[in-house]
């Protein structure tokens, strides 16, 4: 039996022992706090270090600041890769325009991967104009024949689910309706991977361009499709049938920073419940980003807002949830909810969240809850993605 004396690649908790050793020299070495609220985020001064494993970003309001970080980063004897500008972090191709005010996310090369793995990389294959068909829902089809495995289904999968995190919202619901049948896909599921292929070879350049409006603070759409994905014929052997899909959408001067498109783990049992849950559940997102924006303003950053306090406004569409989140009482057809989905509710009282009505044409997160036709996907893809 042999004792190690210092951290070795491979080792379970090899992570973990790199993290506290960064940690440590970043705070007691170069002079960095650590975010309460998120771990991988450092203050200096007016600088923000930004950590992702290995990988890190240095934001600050001049180049000799950030330049003076670098230099005591390297005097710690941590060993930093200077990139410059960035333009590319994680896989994410990322341009500026100055002139037009933007800042544009693109995965170019990750859709080439994806069209390449499902062999519609060649210049005759055609496009779709949609991710998924608008008219039919994908389901388990139990009877019907195995995918026949032409394509690495499950890396195909996993490289989906990166593009649509990274800079494709517009993707996420089928992304997440095919992932669903990873472990034993059909040949419609297959089918339904291909289409979304098809989708991303017409727009391969395309992805999320910020234009921020500084009149615009922390805002959240919510929307949820009660029991959207129910088919009588599967019910017995799929419960998931039943379960209803919400989606999210969380911006920050008008810029989309996080999304979600997800099956509720818990069944509800009306319309109002589930859109009670979906706003729940994208709250949970929200209220560390409003302690993160808190924590900024603390530290002497600048927030894009008029309103110097941080606050957040949610929008829904649905009269019901609105009324349960606002109207503080006991209900004895809520009262399941009680204890899972109300831990926002001081924040309502506190007025830090406000929540207003939309209307369901007005509602961003609709395509992340159900496939929707050409102009739907068109109007909601501009005003979320920008083009």
């Amino acid at each position: 039996v042999l004792k190690l004396v210092r951290n070795l690649y491979g080792q379970k908790q090899a992570g973990r022992v790199w993290n506290q050793y960064l940690v440590k020299r970043l705070t007691e070495k170069v002079g960095f706090k650590q975010s309460k609220v998120d771990e991988c985020v450092f203050y200096r001064g007016r600088v923000m270090y930004v950590l992702y494993t290995d990988d890190s970003l240095l934001a600050g309001p001049t180049k000799e600041e950030v330049d003076a970080v670098v230099r005591d980063i390297k005097a710690a004897k941590l060993d930093i890769t200077e990139e410059g500008d960035i333009k590319d972090f994680l896989g994410v191709n990322i341009k500026r325009d100055e002139e037009q005010g933007t800042v544009t996310f693109t995965q170019p090369h990750l859709v080439d991967k994806i069209l390449a793995a499902t062999g519609l990389f060649h210049e005759n294959a055609k496009t779709k104009e949609t991710p998924a068909a608008s008219s039919r829902i994908l389901h388990r089809h139990s009877n019907s024949e195995a995918f026949d495995e032409s394509f690495n289904f499950r890396s195909v999968i996993g490289m989906l689910n990166y593009l649509e995190k990274g800079s494709r919202s517009d993707i996420a619901y089928a992304t997440h309706q095919c992932a669903r049948f990873v472990d034993s896909p059909k040949r419609e599921h297959g089918s339904a991977v291909r289409w979304l292929a098809r989708y991303l070879k017409g727009t391969r350049d395309k992805g999320m361009i910020y234009k921020p409006d500084k009149t615009k603070g922390l805002e959240v759409y919510v929307d949820a499709d009660f029991a959207g994905n129910w088919n009588k014929d599967e019910a017995v052997e799929d419960r998931d049938t039943a379960r209803s899909r919400h989606g999210y959408v969380i911006k920050y001067n008008d810029c989309p920073i996080l999304w979600r498109s997800a099956l509720q783990g818990e069944i509800a049992l009306s319309s109002t419940e589930s859109e009670y849950t979906g706003l729940s559940y994208a709250l949970r997102d929200a209220i560390p980003l409003m302690n993160l924006l808190k924590e900024m303003l603390e530290h002497g950053f600048q927030m894009e807002h008029r309103t110097p306090k941080v606050w957040c406004k949610v929008f829904e569409d649905n009269s019901g949830a609105l009324e349960m989140a606002k109207v503080h009482k006991y209900r004895p057809r809520t009262k399941h909810l009680n204890v899972k989905l109300h831990h926002f509710r001081s924040y309502v009282e506190s007025k830090e969240i406000t929540l207003h009505a939309i209307a369901s044409e007005d509602q961003q997160a609709d395509y992340l809850t159900k496939p929707v036709n050409e102009d739907i996907l068109v109007r909601l893809r501009k005003r979320v993605m920008g083009w």
